[in-house]
């Protein structure tokens, strides 16, 4: 497929406010990729965004399919939309690159899994944090056991939404989103984490709301981890924290520390050298204004999946490592709302 210079065709399905970030992606890759369209069901919104960057009208979802230009889609819709569409999009034969989280409930997400598998076409997600350099460099250490077993593990995101935030229809719901900080916000760090520390074996957890908002869904979250490779953990996620701060995740291994403080690394080794590593920005979204953040990761992740397409491999975020973390949320909420230790299926 592709088009006539041979980039990779991609859709785009969905453009509310989390799409700013990939339509600036989209942008800087147009020399490999070339956006065939966009579509959103408000026919006046969608003209808004495709003249904002600059993107081409999709006039319909079928059309928009039937592109025989057409590689892929992305879909940026809310996450209790996005069944029909992987449905038909494997019936075409179309590849799918799914904003997280999957669905709403592990199950549903199991599902649309389960659908892509079926048809055999490549499903990856967006998890953006993974692509960051920091990432990235942690990633190789770790991966070559650079600084031996892992011991100990703390994440923290200590994140500010306003009211006004929640507010926005569908915000903070359990029919739109699933779920609160922990499916919205915190599930990127949770991403990231598992695939730089590895399976979660069990989990002991306390959700709840605080007084700060009213939603349906959780606020804040803390809990104990026990990994599978021995590493004991802790979580503590909100959006309860005015002003709202950068999500650190520290790692200790048996001779060195290492903290990622959003986009930057810094390691201290036992034998007394420090390494640092990562990218000027500081803003990560973790304060009122959500999309604070660079589009570069985006831009990365979307590339490394279209040359995962071209070449026939797995990209590096596919639906089946999303589910690790689906899973480990589901048995976070769980052993909240049941007082006990719960394993992590």
């Amino acid at each position: 497929m592709s088009d006539a210079q041979g980039r990779f065709g991609i859709g785009v399905i969905g453009a509310g406010m989390g799409a700013k970030p990939h339509a600036l992606a989209l942008q800087s890759l147009s020399q490999d990729i070339a956006v065939l369209g966009v579509y959103r069901r408000d026919a006046v919104q969608r003209a808004e965004f495709c003249q904002t960057y600059g993107l081409a009208e999709a006039e319909s979802f079928e059309a928009l399919l039937a592109d025989p230009q057409l590689d892929a889609l992305l879909v940026l819709t809310p996450p209790n939309a996005r069944k029909s569409i992987v449905d038909a999009a494997a019936k075409a034969g179309k590849h799918v690159l799914l904003e997280k989280p999957i669905e709403r409930t592990l199950a549903a997400a199991e599902d649309i899994v389960t659908i892509a598998d079926a048809a055999g076409i490549t499903l990856g997600v967006i998890f953006q944090h993974r692509f960051r350099r920091a990432s990235r460099y942690l990633a190789e250490a770790v991966a070559e056991s650079r600084y031996g077993p892992l011991e100990a593990v703390n994440l923290t995101v200590p994140w500010w939404r306003p009211q006004s935030y929640y507010d926005q229809s569908g915000r903070g719901t359990l029919q739109q989103d699933g779920g609160g900080v922990l499916l919205t916000q915190a599930i990127h760090s949770l991403d990231l984490m598992l695939s730089l520390c590895g399976e979660v074996s069990a989990v002991t957890a306390m959700a709840r709301t605080t007084r700060l908002h009213k939603m349906e869904t959780e606020d804040f979250v803390s809990a104990g981890l026990e990994f599978a490779n021995g590493a004991v953990g802790a979580v503590m996620a909100t959006t309860a924290s005015f002003p709202g701060g950068p999500e650190s995740l520290t790692l200790n291994f048996a001779q060195a520390t290492a903290t990622l403080t959003a986009g930057n690394l810094t390691i201290h080794t036992m034998s007394g050298e420090t390494f640092t590593e990562g990218d000027a920005a500081t803003l990560g979204g973790g304060g009122a204004d959500p999309m604070a953040f660079p589009f570069d990761w985006h831009a990365a992740q979307i590339a490394e999946f279209a040359d995962a397409v071209r070449n026939g491999r797995q990209p590096l975020s596919t639906g089946h490592t999303a589910l690790r973390v689906h899973r480990l949320i589901d048995a976070m909420m769980i052993s909240s709302a049941e007082g006990q230790r719960m394993l992590v299926s």
